[in-house]
């Protein structure tokens, strides 16, 4: 599949930037936009008035058939997720909620309606297996797995009114598995570990071979879908 204009949120991190790269590769246009860009590719997630004004350069351009938001969030702060209920933190609840769930749902109202109308297009964000509440047997990591549970609901909700404007087109979360970035480094001991380039060429191919059909699901770096 080849898209002609795509936008990347998140695009200096690790998994951003690989699929800035390949998208380029591949003879699309890519806008690359994120928190340490240029003002020209400045948005902050975190920051509705500042992906209000990305989505107005952007749509200046013409519109764009692929939205992917490839930030998020583990830990913050130097903190690691927490192991236990005594861990639990409201504040500390409510940013990874900001960065991995409420901020790419932002990111969606200012930037879904740049969509084509007509046409194969998709909107992605990445998610994680850890999200999946069916999945969840070992506990912990209550911030992560809750905001990034969230993220799955929101993306599905999207995908329902979406296609009532946009029938061809993709609304989805996509796990990338284990990357080799800053984000995992700490946590990835003993896993099946990606670069960013293999990270960036699995989701690609993933969303090359889903259909409208598939609007509003999850699904791991190997096409397999991920229960809620």
């Amino acid at each position: 599949m080849t898209w002609s204009r795509a936008v990347v949120i998140g695009a200096s991190g690790g998994i951003g930037s690989a699929l800035a790269a390949e998208l380029d590769k591949r003879g699309c246009t890519v806008v690359g936009l994120s928190r340490s860009g240029p003002e020209d590719r400045h948005i902050d997630i975190e920051d509705e008035p500042s992906i209000a004004r990305a989505a107005e350069r952007v749509a200046a351009g013409g519109v764009a058939d692929l939205v992917i938001v490839a930030s998020g969030a583990l830990s913050l702060g130097g903190k690691r997720p927490e192991k236990s209920w005594t861990a639990l933190d409201a504040d500390y609840l409510a940013r990874l909620f900001a960065v991995n769930a409420t901020g790419p749902a932002l990111v969606a109202k200012h930037f879904l309606p740049l969509l084509p109308r007509y046409g194969r297009s998709a909107f992605a964000a990445l998610g994680a297996r850890v999200g999946s509440i069916g999945d969840n047997r070992l506990g912990g990591w209550y911030g992560y797995r809750a905001s990034k549970a969230a993220l799955v609901q929101l993306v599905r909700t999207l995908a329902v009114e979406l296609a009532r404007s946009r029938p061809e087109a993709l609304c989805v979360t996509l796990h990338p598995g284990t990357v080799a970035t800053s984000l995992s480094e700490r946590f990835a001991a003993g896993r099946e570990t990606f670069s960013p380039e293999e990270a960036a060429h699995h989701l690609l191919a993933v969303l090359d071979r889903l259909t409208p059909a598939s609007s509003g699901r999850h699904f791991a770096w190997d096409g397999a879908e991920i229960a809620p």
